[in-house]
């Protein structure tokens, strides 16, 4: 099927680019139109199940909150609040870089979208080193999850293992969403590299970005839940 009548989904503007070699219209969709609202369409539903995903998480957590309090707030005051706090102002730049990479590949700039793109992974990779320092500090010190905990010195005893059960799992997944925007960001990245993005076509871009925004809100939620309220 030609794609020469065809943009991303969005009215071309006079002037712009050629559509890339790679692009095309799939054969069960009558315009790009259609294929890119579909495409934005699944991106929103697929972020709200990882919003209920979280939210389970968050539930669970208000939950054993309740059930052991003294021990979750004994607990959380063991948590790098300078580590915390950094992380927040990376992941806030992140995006940043990430919304910035955007408009500049809806704007077919080339170079800054690359640069953008490049910085939002430094950023990200930023995070997991520094999230790495902190786990690191947890294990020495036996602040382990549930039967593993193994600090001395708590009040609350073993309860306080369940705080730093729900904390390891929550921002373990956390992580692990991080490391995947890793991969996507490089995915396009490398294709931004190649001219693939331009005013026509920047779907993917979009698409990455929007799930990069909801992994920095979801930290935003978690940063003062563990280390400032407990």
């Amino acid at each position: 099927m030609s794609t020469e009548s065809h943009s991303h989904g969005a009215p071309a503007a006079a002037g712009s680019t050629a559509l890339s070699p790679q692009f095309h219209v799939a054969h069960h969709f009558d315009s790009a139109t259609t294929q890119f609202d579909s495409g934005r369409m699944g991106i929103w539903i697929f972020l709200v199940t990882e919003i209920l995903f979280f939210g389970g998480m968050f539930c669970a957590f208000a939950v054993f909150r309740s059930w052991y309090f003294d021990a979750f707030k004994e607990a959380h005051h063991h948590l790098d609040k300078v580590m915390g706090g950094t992380n927040t102002i990376v992941l806030i730049c992140s995006s940043l870089t990430m919304a910035l990479g955007v408009r500049s590949a809806q704007q077919s700039k080339k170079g800054l979208t690359v640069l953008m793109l490049a910085l939002t992974l430094a950023c990200a990779a930023t995070f997991l080193v520094i999230k790495y320092f902190e786990y690191h500090h947890k294990f020495v010190d036996g602040l382990l999850p549930g039967a593993a905990f193994t600090a001395e010195g708590f009040k609350t005893g073993k309860d306080a293992g369940i705080f730093f059960a729900c904390y390891f799992m929550m921002t373990g997944v956390h992580g692990l969403h991080v490391v995947i925007g890793m991969g996507l960001i490089i995915w396009i990245l490398v294709r931004a590299a190649k001219g693939e993005f331009s005013s026509r076509y920047y779907a993917p871009v979009e698409g990455v970005g929007l799930y990069w925004h909801l992994v920095d809100l979801i930290w935003i939620y978690l940063f003062p839940l563990l280390y400032l309220v407990g």
